[in-house]
């Protein structure tokens, strides 16, 4: 060989060398690009998700000096934490400002002999019982101005009632114990005179069309069936129950008519072991909340069975010791209590769990508030005010509430539920990702056991049986419709098949039954035809023969199914199916999601199997044929078992397009989040959760991380899937690679 030669040898190889070296590092590099953006993901998932399970911090704050003398009725502060307002029972109101050290700001004083107070379960009102048997309803103001561009608050005392007594006893006696509650313009108060009589007052607002006051008209009815010995009275804000302790009974009156106001029953609402120390209400008004003097806190609250709504337990929490206060939270499902140990403890009823406790306060507190915000807490000790931040975001969000069955206010047994807003600010999230979780499962099955047989089944054909010249226009076209918009996919299920099925249901019924008898009648008639007429078909062209057939039996399964539903279902199979049957029947439902998802997968498993199977190695079945088997059994014993890892990881593909899907469940299901296994039913899926909500979520709610919380279960889910179908498929490998 001449130098020359050797020289350009030498070259050649050198450029060959650089390609494939240039080529693997450009090939390492988009892999280990590709695993930094999975983890990249996988954090950032996990960075919005983790507060949502961090529990609450309580750092203690200032303290100040309070200047009254009396028993503390209300405690509270104003939405921006500066200012403090106090009531006592003597009729004294002060108001102080944190900023400035406790330095107070406003002060005023009711007039008249002040016999009774109470304080209102929601707002911050306050009624003063005088000894005439006349109220008075007050309640702090803030009015917030920016004079020199700075936020002044300034605090004023309003009578939403007028700043006239209201007369709550007609027969003027003094009203030892007193409770109320307002609903819009109506206001209902309940009290027990000096002589242990039993009083209802309700007022009916109106307003002067003339002057724009209120006017309200008074009707007084006597409490029916009254304990003797009254510890507690307490009336929810709806204005539609009264319930009345005695030691450790409640009796609970309906009074919602004023006219009929009844004892509903009585009942014995200590937890085991203990005695009732005090009741509350949990924001709503809703759930009763019992404190016990061994530290337990039960929830009643109304549950519907056999036609009856009454009053059932349905939870307990257990306290750092005795029960002295409980205080709700504004506008969610959480409550506060301090024991006579000085405990704290944080609590939510949704998740049944405590986030918080430990010993903060002095024992003995004499009140308790939490802000608007429920960002501060004040508990009040004798004179002195201790000021508390909490910071406590996500209460609602607990392992027990997401996975677990949760019951719910209103609802006759524990369930899983996903409702994650309301128009009330009173709702209980119901964030429990079950539903959606089982609703893509669901979803995907549906998709799999429509797609997998004909799509595994259409590639096994084409690969091993179809002629070359019509494999290359079957293969492309089906390949072709993976480009399809799934949008347009699911904008044709939900309105074109999803009512075709609906007004077609006995013609759907009859096209699944009589399309492979079809078929099997086909290819029995076509296996016993003269074999001058088989040879007349090019072989591998036999399967365009179906297609008149499938036309023709699709065409007659909806042409009769009127006739089939007047015969046998009296013209409406929906309603026999749910007057029958008792089988729901949702328009959108499963069928059209199997259906349209099914074609929307096909072509990705089709794919890849096709492949599979085609790649066979021609010696294999040769080999096989040559020793005297059939074309099916080198089928089913050669070239299927090596075929295998390519054909499951083809179902696995489909697996994660099905379960990642959005368009077409969004579009072709009615998006109710309800677990029902019936082909009937609809459901709503991680994907489509995300896509309808997160638009609406308020940044860093917990509405808003438990959705990405749904992305991070949704990416688990195809991370399990890929990595058990790659388990599988080098199992598959492994085992029929000899061969």
């Amino acid at each position: 060989m001449s130098t020359e030669t050797q020289t350009i040898a030498l070259s050649g190889s050198r450029g060959r060398w650089l390609k494939d070296r240039l080529a693997q590092i450009g090939v390492t590099t988009g892999g280990i690009l590709v695993l930094v953006a999975l983890l990249l993901i996988f954090f950032y998932l996990l960075y919005v998700v983790k507060p949502i399970f961090d529990g609450a911090k309580v750092e203690p704050g200032q303290q100040i000096a309070l200047a009254s003398q009396g028993s503390t009725v209300l405690l509270g502060v104003e939405e921006q934490n500066e200012l403090v307002y106090h009531f006592d029972d003597r009729g004294e109101v002060s108001f102080y400002s944190l900023p400035r050290g406790g330095e107070r700001v406003l002060g005023a004083r009711v007039e008249g002999e002040v016999s009774s107070v109470a304080r209102s379960q929601t707002g911050n009102m306050v009624a003063y019982g005088l000894d005439d048997g006349r109220f008075l309803v007050l309640t702090p103001k803030f009015n917030v101005s920016y004079p020199d561009n700075v936020r002044t608050i300034t605090p004023e005392l309003v009578f939403p009632f007028g700043d006239s007594p209201l007369v709550l006893d007609e027969q003027g006696r003094a009203l030892s114990q007193l409770h109320f509650a307002r609903s819009g313009s109506n206001l209902l108060a309940a009290a027990v005179t000096a002589d242990g009589a039993g009083i209802l007052t309700r007022f009916a607002g109106k307003e002067n069309f003339l002057t724009g006051e209120l006017e309200l008209a008074a009707e007084q009815v006597d409490i029916p069936a009254l304990p003797e010995r009254v510890d507690q009275l307490l009336l929810t804000p709806n204005l539609r129950f009264l319930f009345v302790r005695s030691g450790n009974a409640v009796s609970i009156y309906d009074v919602r008519n004023i006219d009929k106001v009844r004892l509903r029953n009585v009942i014995e609402m200590n937890a085991s072991g203990g005695n009732i120390t005090t009741l509350a209400l949990l924001a709503g008004g809703n759930s009763l909340l019992v404190g016990n003097d061994n530290g337990k806190v039960s929830q009643w609250f109304e549950v519907a069975r056999d036609g009856k709504r009454e009053f059932t337990f349905i939870r307990e929490f257990q306290a750092s010791g005795e029960v002295e206060l409980i205080t709700p939270e504004v506008n969610r499902k959480g409550f506060i209590t301090a024991s006579t140990n000085g405990g704290l403890d944080i609590f939510h009823t949704t998740g049944g769990t405590r986030l918080f406790s430990d010993k903060q306060a002095a024992a003995g507190a004499q009140a308790m508030a939490i802000s608007p915000r429920n960002s501060l807490l004040l508990l009040l000790d004798g004179e002195q005010l201790s000021s508390f931040h909490i910071e406590n975001e996500h209460p609602e969000v607990t392992w027990r509430a997401l996975w677990t069955k949760v019951w719910y206010e209103g609802y006759p047994e524990p369930q899983y539920v996903w409702q994650s807003t309301s128009g009330s600010s009173d709702f209980e999230a119901k964030l429990s990702l079950m539903p959606i979780s089982f609703g893509t499962l669901k979803a995907a099955f549906y998709a799999l056991l429509f797609a997998v047989p004909i799509a595994i089944a259409g590639a096994v054909y084409t690969a091993y049986f179809m002629s070359p010249g019509l494999r290359k226009i079957v293969k492309p076209t089906v390949e072709i419709m993976e480009a399809l918009p799934t949008v347009i996919l699911g904008f044709l299920a939900g309105l074109w098949l999803a009512p075709l099925i609906e007004s077609h249901l006995p013609g759907v019924v009859i096209l699944l039954v009589l399309l492979p008898l079809s078929v099997l009648l086909t290819a029995f008639v076509w296996h016993h035809l003269p074999k001058q007429v088989k040879n007349a078909v090019p072989e591998g062209w036999q399967s365009v023969l179906l297609l008149p057939v499938v036309v023709l039996v699709g065409w007659a399964s909806f042409a009769f199914s009127p006739a089939v539903e007047n015969l046998f279902f009296g013209g409406n199979a929906r309603s026999f199916l749910t007057n029958e049957l008792g089988i729901g029947f949702d328009q959108r439902n499963s069928l059209v999601v199997g259906i349209a998802m099914g074609f929307a997968v096909i072509p990705t498993i089709f794919s890849i199997a096709e492949d599979a199977v085609f790649s066979v190695p021609k010696h294999l079945t040769n080999g096989s044929l040559a020793l005297g088997a059939t074309p099916w059994q080198t089928l089913t014993r050669v070239v299927m078992l090596t075929a295998s890892p390519g054909i499951f990881s083809a179902v696995m593909m489909g697996l994660g397009r099905a379960v990642g899907e959005t368009m077409i469940v969004l579009m072709a299901t009615g998006n109710t989040p309800v677990m029902d296994f019936s082909i009937f039913a609809g459901m709503r899926t991680l994907a489509a959760n995300i896509a309808v909500e997160m638009p609406e979520a308020e940044v860093n709610s917990s509405h808003y991380r438990v959705l990405f919380l749904a992305a991070f279960v949704l990416f688990v889910f195809t991370f399990l899937f890929n990595t058990v179908a790659e388990f599988v498929r080098q199992r598959l490998r492994d085992k029929y690679s000899s061969m």
